[in-house]
């Protein structure tokens, strides 16, 4: 660390509570790490370099090796040439970290990349046990966003910007010639900010939000939303809806389109033109997303984009004829897979799954008393075709009943046939064979696991579930064949079975669609029983005593479960939007089962159980080689 000769006049520090300080008279202190990796709670700091500028002139330099307390990777070696030698007998973060936030104290923190450099010391004061400064933090990476076009500087990497900009110092990956370069780069986006009327410290700060003084004006459209979760609508010149959205806090979260929080060209547009903001007070989270889908279908508001593609949604399904084939479409029938954003996804999954299970892909049409001969083919053909052999609908049967029993979770053997053909490939080497199958099969998982996860909701006849408020308290959903019918919340030390009653009397009657017969209160073949969370059906009571499972018979409830006939489609009628938004918030930790009609639970040959291999095999998909990543996080 070396301070230059002090200057004629000291340099004033930065007081945070003078607003409007001079650009030259902000002390700046402008700072640059050096890593074992891009995790800060994981990887950790083995250099720091920092610079305090003020006026223009140089105060001092902050640099020093730091022992990340385990080796350093070779990737990262390869970029910044620190190797575990060089920082061996460097000093430990705990010894460091102290003297650079002394050195920094009162200053603006400037860092190309500022969540990076921010994030690790951050990590470091919590492992140190020293309270992080409420300092400024000011970033490179955004302030030559906000003032050099894209077409001027394409990248606002380091390096590209100290070439754009003529810096005297050229960044080299090492902390302190980086952070050298970060001052030229600073003081040279400075200058440009100052022909625009950028003269302070907070007048920097309000630049570097793209935010218009009309956008401002209307921060009054959220003075008097409440402090609650809900939904917002803004509304136009006209009265018509323009946007909907929801929110934990609505007046802050409307309050955010008014600030640089805002950076969404297209909501810049719609604050503009918005006159009002109406707003729904919702229960929880999970009534406010519910109903701000059911707002989307009824008033279709230009600048959300959901409402573009209202109908977007396609099922792969079954034909109803004796030889049945795979046909996409937008109404699902029973033995349905879906649902897809996108027509040729669904055709895409289809082909392998027809390959796997033997189905048809011709397109003539059967009667029951023809015979398929399609002739076998090396790439393309028939996969019941492929043996050559005639089949009549009776010898045919077999593969449609395959389709279902892998729709329906009663059968994994065709994902077991793909993931023994990926193994093929690969005793073969024939690895891109391999990887491309591989690709597809996650595909297959994954669109059966959203199936069979949505079906599992929106089977049951009714759900009453709880998820703990974080004050003691319940937020408690009312849930009939995957639809929201009721919600309501339980603060902290009230009863919660007599709310829970009140929500269930008040809640929304839901008619599926489908012929219905009673359930006998047992899973179906091929089916094991999953609750929420930890496999079980854990009931909230005001004591000990066991809460009944029967429904209470009060108006809106349901007394007789039911159960689906086959010719259902798989979410009885439900919107997929609004079965995903419930199925997601029963999937969150500590929900409970207060009580149900039936089981919540899952096939026992779903896809779940691929989930893992799914994951591994996204992973191995997206590697990227160590070094790219490790830059791409340095920006």
């Amino acid at each position: 660390m070396s301070d230059p000769a002090p200057r004629a006049t000291a340099a004033k520090q930065l007081a945070f509570d003078e607003l409007d300080t001079p650009l030259y008279e902000t002390t700046f202190v402008v700072v640059d790490l050096e890593t074992t990796g891009t995790s800060p709670g994981a990887d950790g700091i083995t250099e720091i370099g920092a610079v305090k500028v003020c006026g223009g002139e140089v105060l001092g330099e902050f640099a020093t090796l730091v022992n990340p307390g385990r080796e350093v990777p070779p990737a990262v070696v390869h970029v910044t040439g620190i190797t575990t030698a060089m920082v061996y007998a460097a000093p430990r973060i705990e010894a460091v970290l102290p003297g650079f936030l002394e050195f920094a104290a009162g200053a603006v923190l400037v860092a190309h990349n500022a969540r990076f450099d921010m994030a690790f010391l951050r990590a470091a004061a919590v492992q140190c046990d020293i309270p992080w400064p409420a300092a400024q933090v000011l970033c490179t990476v955004k302030l030559a966003r906000r003032v050099l076009g894209r077409d001027e500087a394409p990248s606002v990497r380091l390096s590209s910007l100290a070439r754009l900009l003529g810096a005297t110092t050229q960044p080299t990956h090492r902390a302190l010639q980086d952070a050298r370069a970060t001052v030229d780069v600073l003081h040279a986006l400075i200058g440009r900010v100052g022909n625009q009327g950028v003269h302070s410290l907070t007048e920097l700060l309000d630049y570097l939000p793209d935010v218009t003084p009309r956008q401002r004006s209307k921060r009054f459209l959220a003075a008097d939303l409440p402090a609650a979760p809900g939904v917002y609508l803004f509304r136009g010149p006209s009265d018509e809806v323009l946007y909907i959205g929801t929110a934990v806090n609505l007046r802050r979260r409307v309050r955010n389109y008014f600030t640089g929080s805002e950076t969404r060209g297209r909501m810049k547009e719609m604050v503009s033109l918005a006159l009002r903001v109406d707003h729904v007070v919702c229960a929880h989270a999970l009534e406010a997303g519910v109903r701000e889908l059911r707002l989307l279908v009824a008033h279709t508001p230009p600048y959300n984009r959901r409402s573009k593609f209202p109908k977007r949604a396609w099922w792969l399904t079954l034909t109803d004829e004796p030889f049945p084939r795979f046909s996409v479409v937008r109404e699902p029938a029973r033995d349905a897979l879906g649902p897809f954003n996108s027509r040729n996804d669904a055709a895409d999954l289809g082909v392998i799954i027809a390959e796997f299970t033997g189905l048809r892909t011709c397109t003539a049409r059967l009667t029951r008393g023809a015979v398929h001969q399609c002739p076998p083919a090396v790439v393309g053909g028939c996969p019941a075709g492929s043996d050559g052999s005639s089949l009549g609908a009776a010898d045919y049967a077999p593969a449609p009943a395959l389709v279902r029993a892998l729709f329906a979770g009663r059968s994994d053997a065709p994902l077991r046939a793909m993931l023994d053909r990926i193994e093929s490939h690969s005793l073969a080497e024939h690895f891109e064979a391999a990887a491309r199958l591989r690709d597809r099969v996650v595909q297959v998982v994954r669109a059966l696991r959203r199936t069979q996860r949505l079906a599992a909701v929106a089977r049951i006849a009714e759900l009453i579930a709880a998820h703990p408020d974080g004050s003691g308290g319940w937020e408690f959903a009312v849930i009939r064949y995957g639809r929201l019918a009721g919600s309501g919340t339980a603060p902290r030390g009230v009863p919660p079975m007599p709310i829970v009653e009140q929500i269930v009397s008040a809640a929304e009657t839901v008619v599926p669609t489908g012929n219905f017969t009673h359930f006998e209160n047992a899973p179906a073949d091929g089916e094991v029983p999953v609750s929420a969370h930890r496999g079980h059906v854990e009931p909230i009571a005001e004591s000990d005593a066991t809460v009944s499972a029967e429904v209470s018979a009060s108006a809106g409830s349901i007394r007789d479960a039911a159960d689906p006939a086959e010719d259902a489609p798989p979410l009885h009628g439900a919107s997929p939007e609004e079965v995903a938004v419930v199925a997601r918030w029963l999937a969150r930790p500590g929900v409970r089962i207060v009580r149900t009609s039936e089981g919540y639970r899952e096939p026992m040959y779903g896809a779940a159980r691929w989930l893992g291999w799914a994951v591994l095999a996204d992973a191995a998909a997206r590697a990227q080689p160590a070094e790219q990543v490790y830059l791409d996080r340095l920006g």
